[in-house]
């Protein structure tokens, strides 16, 4: 059977381009709520109780210096924290020695996925080391 009255070939391709487009964004919007809520019902990390140790490097003008993280886990929450510098110019010393001396307030009784340390009593190049460290110590502790 020929149909005379069909809709013009052109008109057609063009509303099945349309259908694929649709379905394909409909897709994709299907694909990001599930990420969504995949990601809303991962809000916490599980790490595990203890007591952990790292250590992490950072640059100075001077030199590339360090320093030794250890920091007690209970239920994600940071209970205890100790810093030990090693410093290798007298300048690191001060440094080292200031972000020594303020550290516990910055990050005692916090959640781990919530600290990044970004200066600490006038010292900002120690806390990169810092926070190198408890990015270790985050992938050891990981449940």
């Amino acid at each position: 059977m020929i149909r005379d009255h069909a809709v013009p070939r052109p008109v057609r391709s063009a509303l099945a381009l349309f259908g694929v487009a649709g379905a394909v964004s409909l897709a994709g919007c299907a694909t990001a709520d599930a990420g969504g809520a995949g990601a809303a019902s991962d809000t916490s990390a599980g790490y595990a109780d203890g007591t952990y140790s790292a250590s992490g490097a950072y640059q100075t003008p001077e030199s590339v210096e360090s320093v030794e993280v250890t920091v007690t886990l209970e239920d994600d929450v940071i209970t205890a924290v100790e810093v030990v510098g090693d410093p290798q110019a007298r300048e690191s010393q001060r440094y080292q020695s200031q972000f020594i001396g303020g550290i516990a307030d910055e990050v005692v009784g916090k959640r781990i996925d919530e600290i990044s340390v970004s200066r600490v009593a006038g010292s900002s190049l120690t806390s990169g080391g810092f926070n190198k460290a408890i990015e270790q110590i985050k992938g050891e502790a990981a449940a």
